[in-house]
């Protein structure tokens, strides 16, 4: 039978009782101090009156299990296949079995403490829900004990609602004011003593949901873009009871359009009893006599209607569609990153990427300039001791990496120019055929020996553009108001610094920059690999 048609004043009982005619619980919590009982479930009346025996154990924590008898307490009584406690206690806590031939059943037993400020413990309270105006009944019953109650009391928060009565109860249309908690207690006497026993409930009582007024879901008017030609659908929905009907209405001037259908409804109950309805109108075709027409999804009930509006209208272009944007967003993303990271990479190793290059399209600038020399190396002449190894770095090193092992050659003044000529016409001559100009630059370099060859190449690079030049900064200088003026123009973007303890091996950045401003030469003699640089100091 469908639960709507159920009569509208279905009531609700709640028996109580504090205990079940069997125990089949496993897990069983109870308060200390009052009468509890464990009975056997499969124990049938002629099992009771059997001589068949009957064992109760009891065991807790890491104690061996223990059989029960009369005499292992005077609050515990053994009736056959039932354990009565009078009452339990807290020390009653533990696991407990019954064994009748080949049949056992177990539990395991918590007793908790008692609510000392209270007429009940919380944690032995059943919760129950009822709707406003829909029947509430309150028994106050207990069979097994039914026999020895004297008198049962029912009170509501704690106050006394009836007493003197065996089994008092409450029937009634559950209203607001019927809300709080419920205890049913019983008294009963056992060997002269006087024990209770309570049950309580906490009775909620909410507003009526049979009915609620039907809604239909989202924005009441709808414009729906849509491309002639094609499908759309326009889905309608509504929270709603279940005698309530969901229904399209739309233009009929011209007769029913055979391209417009009306689906079948489909409707799915919340998990609250009331009704989820959806209904799809579906026009196929879309033509211009569909545009901006207005398709009203109406919900109607006994209390009123609820309407929506749809209006098709044309899509002027294609709009993206959102996955296609984030995809392509994605890939705009990356390919940026990518560039970024390239650049980035291109940057920081420009130096061995150039000379990768170099190395591996064999290109050679030297064939067709119509120069000697590859630089003209311009450095101190006074070979005093504090000069000595700028000295030697400029006569021995820079000719033993270039020459020997890059195979450049270079044009050293004291070892390429022979003696007694016009010193002046020599330099000049020996700079125009040379293809750079390294200077080797130190606190001591402004000599009148070097003057004429710096301002004679600082007119080739600067004037003519017939040859670059290379600074090397041979020992740290912070103050060069000594150079010329166009010597410092030119020292922010040539200057390479010597460490002696870094640019010792022929891979070091040092001789890897010191290539890269020399030009692109193909042809390499061959190399001595054991040769060693000698090691000098940065000062």
């Amino acid at each position: 039978m469908n639960c709507r048609e159920l009569p509208l004043t279905l009531w609700v009982l709640i028996f109580v009782s504090t205990a079940e005619s069997c125990t089949s619980r496993p897990h069983i919590t109870v308060v200390e101090g009052e009468p509890f009982y464990l009975k056997y479930c499969s124990c049938s009346p002629a099992h009771e009156i059997e001589t068949t025996t009957k064992s109760w154990y009891k065991s807790s924590g890491s104690q061996e299990r223990v059989e029960l008898n009369p005499r292992s307490s005077s609050r515990i009584a053994l009736h056959g296949c039932v354990l009565e406690f009078w009452p339990v206690e807290l020390s009653d806590t533990g696991s407990y079995s019954f064994q009748m031939e080949n049949y056992t059943q177990k539990w395991k037993l918590n007793v908790i403490r008692r609510n000392k400020h209270s007429c009940f413990t919380e944690r032995q309270v059943t919760s129950k829900t009822v709707e406003v105006k829909k029947f509430l009944q309150i028994t106050c019953e207990n069979s097994h004990y039914q026999t020895l109650v004297n008198s049962t009391s029912l009170y509501k928060n704690c106050k006394k609602l009836l007493e003197n009565n065996k089994n008092p109860m409450i029937k009634k249309n559950a209203e607001l004011e019927d809300q709080g908690y419920y205890s049913c207690v019983h008294f009963l006497h056992h060997n002269g003593k006087l024990f209770n026993i309570t049950k309580t409930f906490n009775i909620t009582i909410v507003e009526d949901r049979s009915n609620i007024v039907p809604v239909l879901l989202g924005p009441k008017l709808n414009h729906v873009a849509v491309e002639l030609g094609k499908d759309v659908r326009l889905n309608c929905s509504a929270l709603l009871n279940e005698e309530d009907v969901v229904y399209w209405m739309f233009g009929e001037e011209n007769g029913l359009d055979p391209n417009i259908h009306e689906e079948k409804e489909i409707r799915i109950m919340t998990s609250e009893g009331k009704w989820h309805a959806s209904k799809v109108l579906r026009i196929e075709n879309i033509g211009e006599n569909n545009l901006n027409v207005l398709y009203n999804c109406t919900v109607a009930s006994t209390g009123g209607t609820d309407t929506k509006s749809f209006i098709l209208v044309r899509k002027d272009m294609a709009d993206i569609s959102g996955h296609v944007f984030t995809k392509g967003m994605i890939i705009a993303i990356l390919i940026l990153v990518a560039v970024v990271c390239l650049v980035t990479v291109c940057v920081i190793y420009r130096v061995d990427l150039v000379l990768f290059y170099r190395h591996l399209m064999r290109r050679d600038e030297t064939l067709t300039d119509g120069k000697t020399y590859d630089a003209f190396v311009s450095y101190l002449k006074e070979c005093r001791p504090e000069n000595g190894e700028e000295h030697t770095f400029a006569v021995e090193i820079l000719p033993r990496v270039l020459e020997k092992h890059f195979g450049y050659k270079l044009c050293i003044f004291e070892r390429d120019v022979v003696p007694g000529g016009a010193v002046v016409d020599e330099i000049h001559s020996l700079i125009e055929k040379s293809r750079r100009l390294i200077i080797v630059l130190s606190k001591s370099y402004m000599s009148n020996e070097v003057r004429y060859e710096l301002e004679s190449g600082l007119h080739e690079a600067l004037v003519e553009r017939k040859i670059k030049v290379i600074l090397i900064e041979f020992t740290p200088a912070t103050d060069f108001t000594f150079l010329p003026q166009s010597l410092k123009l030119l020292k922010s973007h040539r200057v390479l610094k010597w460490k002696a303890d870094k640019s010792l091996s022929y891979n070091s950045r040092f001789w890897k920059n010191l290539l890269y401003l020399m030009p692109a030469k193909a042809v390499k003699p061959g190399r001595d690999e054991s040769e060693v640089l000698p090691v000098l100091s940065e000062s």
